[in-house]
């Protein structure tokens, strides 16, 4: 138990008060890249939702993983935007558990999601004849909300964790967000024990999906290379394409957040940016303009509108 304990009613956040003369050219780098990353996730949501050729699994699961990933971007990037303009950058402790639990289980929804995908890729090229069986919308749709259970499930349980006990002071999490390694820190109760806990669920969770998105490429690239026409193996190639370069920079960003060890330096608040901005932002661009099909849709949507205005 540590001595200083107190009932606390609100964090403060210090985020990036360390850098003071660039705060205003973060808050306006952070701000367009956020504008970016809503309109390429939402343009996603409509293209998906107006063309009836992209209701497919293939597309639904698409549609599941912008949505996440708008919500996932709303629970940090709106608090620490306005955080970078004013002096005061306090949250109270409910409020702090919430955004640590939707931000912990939108994470875990997307890296779920990215593995379903995976499988998907998987039995459409792997099992072609037997495709339209095993992967219907309803199939996709109870996918999708396990996704959303399995994500919830682990989130609410490390929040307990954290939060089953009171917070000595002092009240400031280094981060721009109530991430939970910083939080955990602040518990009057045996943080190192909370803190192992907490990020070997976590690490279980990323390495195990990341994992089985490996097993299903493994299988994807032995099918691929016994296709014996160039045409078919570029084909295949081009429909997994989009996937394993997020997949890449999804779970590439997340390991140097989670899997860093502890005091090997380094400002956590800076290492975060890649996983919490970036990563978001990459992700909508990649599936937009590597993808021929969405490129399509929107191609059909602007002649739509150009009938339409003549």
């Amino acid at each position: 138990m540590k001595a200083n304990q107190t009932v606390l009613k609100e964090f403060i956040l210090v985020g990036f008060s360390s850098y003071p003369h660039v705060r205003t050219f973060l808050f306006v780098l952070f701000f367009g890249l956020y504008l970016l990353t809503l309109t390429g996730n939402l343009a996603i949501l409509g293209l998906t939702w107006a063309d009836r050729s992209l209701h497919t699994p293939m597309y639904l699961f698409l549609r599941a993983l912008s949505f996440s990933e708008t919500c996932y971007t709303l629970t940090i990037i709106p608090k620490m935007l306005a955080d970078l303009l004013t002096e005061k950058r306090s949250i109270s402790v409910p409020g702090c558990g919430l955004q640590m639990c939707f931000f912990l289980g939108l994470g875990g929804t997307h890296c779920i999601i990215l593995t379903l995908m995976g499988y998907d890729r998987f039995l459409d090229i792997c099992h072609p004849l037997r495709y339209p069986l095993l992967m219907t919308n309803v199939v996709c749709g109870h996918l999708v909300v396990s996704a959303w259970a399995g994500g919830f499930l682990i989130s609410v349980t490390e929040t307990a964790l954290i939060f089953g006990g009171s917070f000595c002071t002092p009240n400031l999490i280094h981060h721009f967000f109530c991430h939970m390694r910083a939080v955990v820190r602040l518990s009057c109760l045996d943080s190192d024990l909370t803190e192992l806990l907490v990020t070997m669920i976590s690490v279980s969770g990323l390495t195990g999906t990341f994992l089985l998105i490996v097993t299903t490429y493994v299988f994807i690239l032995s099918t691929v290379f016994r296709i014996p026409s160039a045409e078919g193996k570029q084909k295949a190639f081009s429909t997994c394409a989009s996937h394993l370069t997020v997949v890449i920079v999804h779970f590439g960003f997340a390991a140097i957040v989670y899997l860093k060890p502890e005091g090997s330096g380094g400002d956590d608040t800076l290492i975060a940016v890649p996983y919490t901005v970036i990563t978001p932002f990459l992700s909508p661009l990649i599936f937009s303009l590597r993808n021929r099909d969405m490129k399509n849709a929107f191609r059909k949507l602007l002649a739509k509108r150009s009938f339409w205005n003549t």
